[in-house]
């Protein structure tokens, strides 16, 4: 609350001026909020549209990645749909800069002078990380595709829909940007003053737990090999986390 108060001011904090003198009226703040959108919506939309001319490609490369071979469409417009989806996964994603520096000119006026010197770490950290799981998560997609389809009876063949198969991708993709996300999410917690390193390693074995169990659930196999591959970086990241927090101060 303390953080959205700030942010409600929206003005440089100088000196010992009322907070009443600092506080932008409601209209003003809904205009900051409606130009934050109309920018970030506007490079959504132009990298979705130049991402709709590479759709095709991303999408056969999914699928041999995959280890499928072919798929099929169901549907007449299920081809052209199915570009459009890819192209506004790939155009979110390279909006994604753009948003996020939108994001902070937004809330970056409620923010001391020292917590607006992160704001580009903040970004480029957030960035790194989300493209590290989206590596990760087309690295392990012919594992995910080979334990799915390894439960079906030997009598069933699959024969996937691009469609439904695309999209099962792009929420793997997604689901495993956000997972690496963690230590972005750690820090700026901590920053915040939310938690900090003395909780996080009061708790280390319920994290270790959390943990494990995330990796399980992100890597299916039989094999206690491959889980751990997801595990190693995840505790990693909540080691080095808690490690900033403490070298921090917090």
């Amino acid at each position: 609350m303390a953080l959205l108060d700030r942010v409600l001011r929206r003005a440089p904090r100088t000196g010992d001026a009322p907070v009443e003198d600092q506080r932008m009226s409601v209209i003003e703040h809904l205009e900051a909020l409606r130009r934050a959108l109309i920018v970030s919506l506007a490079a959504w939309a132009i990298t979705t549209v130049a991402a709709f001319f590479v759709a095709p490609q991303v999408i056969t490369y999914l699928v041999v990645r995959a280890g499928i071979g072919k798929a099929i469409f169901l549907h007449p417009a299920g081809g052209v749909l199915t570009d459009l989806q890819v192209a506004l996964y790939i155009g979110l994603v390279l909006a994604a800069p753009v948003v996020i520096q939108q994001v902070w000119w937004f809330v970056s006026p409620g923010l001391h002078s020292n917590e607006r010197r992160l704001i580009l770490p903040l970004i480029v950290a957030t960035i790194f990380f989300f493209v590290l799981g989206v590596a990760a998560a087309v690295y392990a997609l012919p594992l995910y595709i080979h334990v799915l389809t390894g439960f079906a009876p030997h009598d069933v063949t699959y024969l996937p829909d691009i469609t439904e198969l695309i999209g099962f991708i792009l929420a793997m993709v997604i689901g495993f940007g956000l997972v690496f996300e963690l230590p972005v999410v750690i820090v700026v917690l901590g920053l915040l003053k939310i938690i900090d390193s003395k909780w996080l390693y009061k708790n280390r074995p319920w994290w270790f737990i959390a943990l494990a169990l995330v990796a399980n659930f992100l890597t299916p196999g039989v094999d206690p090999l491959t889980p751990l591959i997801m595990f190693v970086p995840l505790y990693v990241f909540f080691e080095s986390s808690a490690l900033i927090l403490k070298l921090s101060g917090r």
